[in-house]
């Protein structure tokens, strides 16, 4: 294998699924393509060990608009020509490592998601897991979450209207934050993923391109913690007060009818 093992460590792919890659491209990878499947078949976007038990839930129904895992969020006909959108995605170990910048992306990339659908976000909400409160460090991890949840929320000005938290010694220093947005639009509004048309334009908006995030999808998701401080660079840094711009500049954008598709590019988007 000529790809060291401490590389594969860095971007959270095993012997065995590299070996995938090579026989399912007849070649070694390059770098940026093992970049590519590092991110995509991370826990944190491929869903590795969780999805076997979500294929076990519904996903279909009469009032159904979206099939799952084919767009950014699940979207429901609620009558009246709307429907409500919604997506609840977990960002537990950017939070163990960075609480509050963890928590804060974690709901910014939530509200990307029903964004990318044509809808517009209209509430928050939250599921938090966290170890004994008697413990400083957990105390810091839970006062971090909340406050990267409050701050990121009030600046785009989408409220957080419900949530649940319970302690148990299982998650200290490893807490589980779920985030989910709910948004609202006409039917006829609902945007797609898919773009499918030859010559289309493609235009990238949104935040300017740092060394923060680098691989945040990858590494994050199925590393521990010993290292803390050199896996803070990993999590990405929220700007809120851009994303709201950038809300109301898709919605807009979709409102004259030239968009074709819209794609939300996270953590491997």
């Amino acid at each position: 294998m000529p790809v060291s093992r401490e590389t594969l460590d860095e971007i959270a792919l095993s012997p065995a699924e590299y070996e995938m890659i090579v026989d399912g491209l007849d070649r070694e990878p390059t770098p940026v393509e093992l970049g590519m499947f590092g991110a995509l078949w991370s826990e944190h976007c491929g869903y590795k060990h969780s999805r076997p038990l979500l294929r076990m839930l519904p996903s279909r129904s009469s009032r159904t608009l979206s099939q799952a895992g084919a767009e950014n969020a699940g979207a429901i006909d609620i009558g009246d020509g709307l429907a409500v959108v919604f997506k609840v995605e977990s960002h537990n170990h950017p939070s163990a490592v960075e609480p509050l910048q963890g928590a804060a992306t974690g709901v910014g990339g939530i509200v990307r998601d029903i964004l990318a659908m044509g809808a517009r976000p209209i509430a928050l909400l939250n599921s938090l897991r966290f170890g004994p409160p008697d413990s400083v460090a957990n105390r810091r991890l839970l006062r971090g979450v909340v406050d990267g949840i409050g701050w990121y929320g009030n600046c785009i000005g989408v409220p957080d209207v419900a949530g649940e938290i319970y302690f148990d010694p299982s998650y200290s220093l490893n807490p589980l934050v779920n985030a989910m947005c709910v948004g609202i639009a006409r039917i006829d509004d609902l945007a797609s993923a898919a773009a499918d048309r030859a010559g289309d334009v493609l235009l990238l908006v949104g935040a300017g391109t740092g060394r923060d995030g680098i691989h945040g999808a990858s590494g994050l998701a199925s590393r521990t913690f010993e290292e803390e401080q050199e896996l803070r660079p990993t999590v990405q840094v929220g700007n809120p007060f851009l994303e709201k711009v950038l809300i109301e500049a898709c919605l807009e954008a979709l409102g004259t009818g030239k968009v074709h598709a819209l794609q939300d590019l996270g953590a491997a988007g």
